[in-house]
């Protein structure tokens, strides 16, 4: 799959998104290392807290299929239009490093200008499990 395809799907994710309290859309779509991929939308709640990223919807999807390993996630989002860049968040970031190494690639952008960077770019001096021994 190339990082376009992979961020067109991340698009489609979006659309699914429920955002009545912001109006903020965000999908990604994560690409597992079986080939198979997890889309993921922001799914808001009135009381806030428990509102759910889409990249984390994307990782509990794969994960509660038993899916364990992942090559990279692409992220969309915005308001009406696609933002040039959505960066995950801090709570999404470490998500990433309990089930990812330091070259599982974040793809940020829109499908028609979008860049890769590598976990321990966006997220330098993660807590890992390894920090648990």
């Amino acid at each position: 799959m190339t990082d376009k395809q992979l961020m067109e799907l991340a698009v489609e994710a979006r659309k699914r998104a429920y955002t009545p309290y912001s109006g903020f859309k965000v999908g990604a779509a994560l690409l597992a290392k079986s080939g198979k991929v997890y889309l993921g939308c922001n799914i808001e709640n009135a009381a806030y807290t428990p509102t759910n990223c889409a990249e984390r919807t994307a990782f509990f999807k794969a994960v509660s299929e038993g899916e364990m390993q992942f090559e990279k996630i692409a992220i969309v989002g915005g308001k009406e239009e696609l933002l040039p860049l959505c960066a995950p968040c801090g709570v999404c970031r470490q998500v990433m490093a309990e089930f990812c190494d330091d070259q599982f690639e974040v793809i940020l952008g829109t499908p028609d200008n979008f860049k890769g960077y590598k976990l321990n770019e966006v997220l330098p001096f993660a807590f890992t499990p390894v920090h648990l021994n």
